[in-house]
């Protein structure tokens, strides 16, 4: 992967400095991260551009991995028209976004703009909207073994210890912290993104692990069923983070599902 960096000049909000890696050559596919940093998307993004004839963007989100953030980009539908925008100056058509948890929340958010240069998205494991009796659960109040416990269907390869961290990775993790507090504005979903939700008009991949323990397989039906061209699918012994528990299966069900629909 090579890393670049683009300027992107959006409205109420001023120039944006975005930072991504690109690789391979191909179908298009934009590549969101969670709140747990580019660093959950990144291999992902590798294998994916390594094994298939796509090319593949993975953007860090402004302000996560010690980035800058403008003061304006405070949300993620301006995220949203940020990443639309980020389309517009690479000239890229026909893409495929894909978005993890709050990454998914952003993908959401592009397709409600209708850019005519998206033409599918695909949701890992999202967050966002509300559903009834099906909470998310509060990132902002569990330690890091409960994450892990609630993030991974086998927790112990991810294990780390925080403490023996480098200090720019320590100092990296808390900006990630900080900016998913500063999106977020501490609340981890839109009470109206469900109902608008229903104003998609592109076709829609839902892929849930089964053992995601902070947003519940139900939760993700809920997400597909609000989204009129949407299909649903769980993946087995895996939990919040699919793709980097079981690259490969992640990869052959976009892909299977992708030759449906391009």
């Amino acid at each position: 992967m090579t890393t670049l960096t683009k300027t992107v000049a959006l409205h109420e909000v001023g120039p944006v400095e975005i930072s991504f890696e690109d690789a391979g050559a191909g179908q298009p596919f934009l590549l969101l991260h969670g709140g747990g940093g580019p660093d959950t998307m990144t291999r992902f993004g590798r294998l994916f551009a390594e094994s298939h004839p796509a090319q593949v963007l993975v953007p860090t989100h402004p302000a996560f991995g010690a980035t800058t953030r403008p003061e304006k980009l405070d949300t993620f539908r301006r995220l949203a028209m940020l990443y639309v925008a980020l389309l517009d100056a690479l000239d890229l058509r026909d893409v495929t976004v894909v978005g993890n948890s709050i990454g998914g929340w952003i993908t959401a958010e592009m397709a409600l703009i209708e850019s005519p240069r998206i033409s599918g998205i695909v949701l890992l494991d999202a967050v966002g909207i509300e559903v009834a009796d099906q909470p998310v659960t509060d990132f902002f109040t569990m330690g890091y073994d409960e994450f892990l416990e609630r993030a991974f269907r086998n927790p112990d390869p991810f294990r780390i210890d925080p403490a023996g961290m480098p200090p720019a990775a320590q100092a990296a993790a808390a900006a990630n912290r900080s900016a998913l507090a500063t999106y977020t504005g501490g609340a981890m979903n839109d009470p109206l993104l469900a109902e608008r939700l229903g104003e998609v008009v592109v076709p829609a991949l839902v892929l849930w692990g089964d053992s995601d323990r902070i947003a519940s397989p139900e939760y993700g039906r809920a997400y597909a069923n609000a989204i009129p061209m949407a299909r649903f699918q769980v993946l087995t012994d895996v939990g919040h983070l699919p793709q980097v528990e079981k690259p490969d299966v992640v990869l052959h069900a976009i892909w299977e599902w992708g030759e449906t629909e391009w």
